[in-house]
Order: structure tokens, then sequence, then C-alpha cells
């Protein structure tokens, strides 16, 4: 058994796991039921982190692991979720456990982590902000792939990288 291709995405020459993709596997290899609990509520006193604990379990073996989101692994507009980015967090990796698979899920990274501008895409007197159709575009996109932008660090140029990166990976799947 092994993962689809499918549910495998390039990012500048690293593989990732969809969610999706090690949900198929784990059902493969006889996933009977995946449950979360939350661990801690975000809140003020704990920097608004959000923790879960996952738990699957097949036929012989239960697989337990933790996921959190906090508004610094995030961008702006998944923070009013950050139990649920958690949660999935959580069940991607305890999914990686119980499929023995060693790439880091799709989930558990936000793109701009991605993103490695050259020197020449970051100079301070001549960056250029996104413009409005480039971040429509990227949060259409976004929502298409169920990931997270941070649209803090981006420019014109990354930007239209990213958007490139992007629509190849809505088109493999």
């Amino acid at each position: 058994m092994s993962i689809n291709e499918k549910f495998i995405i390039n990012l500048q020459g690293k593989s990732y796991v969809t969610y999706e993709g090690l949900l198929d596997l784990a059902h493969q290899k006889g996933l009977k039921s995946i449950e979360v609990e939350l661990i801690q509520i975000p809140t003020n006193e704990n920097n608004m982190i959000a923790i879960c604990k996952a738990t699957a379990t097949t036929e012989n073996e239960i697989y337990t692991d933790i996921g959190d989101a906090s508004p610094h692994s995030v961008n702006s507009t998944i923070v009013p979720h950050l139990i649920r980015m958690a949660s999935t967090r959580a069940k991607a990796r305890v999914l990686r456990d119980l499929t023995n698979v060693g790439m880091t899920a799709f989930e558990e990274i936000t793109l701009e982590d991605k993103i490695n501008e050259t020197e020449d895409d970051y100079m301070p007197n001549q960056i250029e902000p996104p413009t409005k159709r480039q971040l429509e575009t990227i949060k259409k996109l976004a929502e298409e792939l169920n990931t997270t932008i941070n649209y803090d660090n981006l420019n014109k140029k990354s930007a239209g990288s990213l958007i490139s990166r992007m629509l190849e990976e809505v088109k493999k799947s």
C-alpha cells in the first residue's frame, strides 16, 4: 500500500502529503476510528495556542499525537479557527504515525514557510505590495488547497511566485 501521487504536493523541491492522502492510506491499513480531544483552549494567558490530541485506532493498534495552532502559525483568516486547525494538525500527525509516512503533512505547514525569497525579492526601497487581484487569487487558491497563507510577508513578486506554485498544485489535484 502506498499513497496515491495525487495526494503529494511538491513545494520548492520538498514533498508534502495531504491529510486526504493520509486518511485514504489509513483506511487501507484498517483505520477503525479517529478521535480528537481539545487539550488547551486558546486564551490570552497561553498566547492563544490551541492544542488538540488525536487518537487513531486500528484493529490491533492505537496511535496518539498532538497538534497545535496559534496566531503565529496560521494566517489571519484562520485565527478564528485555531481549534479546528489544531485538530486537523493533530489528526494529520497521528495518521502519519499509523501509516508510517515520514513526510510532513501539507496541513502542518503554512505556504509562506516555503517561500524562499532571494535578496533581490526583499530590497526595502523596491518592495511593491501584492496587488488586490493577487491577494484575491491567493485567497481563492488557498481555500481550494485547504491551506493557510500569511499575507504579511508577501510582496508583488513573491505573490506572483506563490500563485504560480499554487496553480500547479491545484492542477495536480
